[in-house]
């Protein structure tokens, strides 16, 4: 199944939206990606500062795709009758939650109180998350 076939009309309306909602939100996200503030690294405030910002946007992108996934789910369980695909998915980004905080907690405590414990947490939470935004676009095909 296509993407173009798997979205209903509402879908990719609200799709849409969301991306255009992001696009609108986070301009400095374009220019603030990992590999961008990696070259920021020499100076730990800009650094820091540079990884803040892709911090909220990939937040605010992981929450696109969370939404839309809910609503696919949801449109499911109105077809279907069940719920049980929607509570787990639920559940799974609950837990997604907790595990990337305790994940990105120990890498930051090991570093205290160096400059760096802090840029670790963000680094840890970026790429986490955009690990879980693409496990959520690969279960979409």
């Amino acid at each position: 199944m296509t993407m173009r076939n798997y979205f209903t009309p509402i879908n990719r309306l609200l799709l849409a939206l969301s991306c255009l909602q992001l696009g609108i939100l986070t301009p400095a996200y374009a220019l603030k990606t990992l590999d961008s503030c990696e070259k920021l690294k020499a100076s730990n405030i800009e650094y820091s500062q540079c990884l803040d910002l892709a911090k909220e946007a990939i937040e605010r992108e992981l929450q696109t795709w969370v939404n839309n996934q809910i609503f696919s789910l949801e449109e499911q369980a109105l077809t279907t009758g069940r719920q049980s695909a929607l509570e787990m998915f639920k559940r799974s980004q609950k837990n997604f939650i907790t595990y990337r905080e305790n994940d990105c907690r120990w890498q930051y405590l090991a570093k205290s109180p160096s400059i760096t414990a802090a840029s670790t947490y963000k680094k840890c939470y970026i790429q986490l998350t955009r690990n879980r935004i693409n496990e959520l676009d690969m279960a979409n095909h």
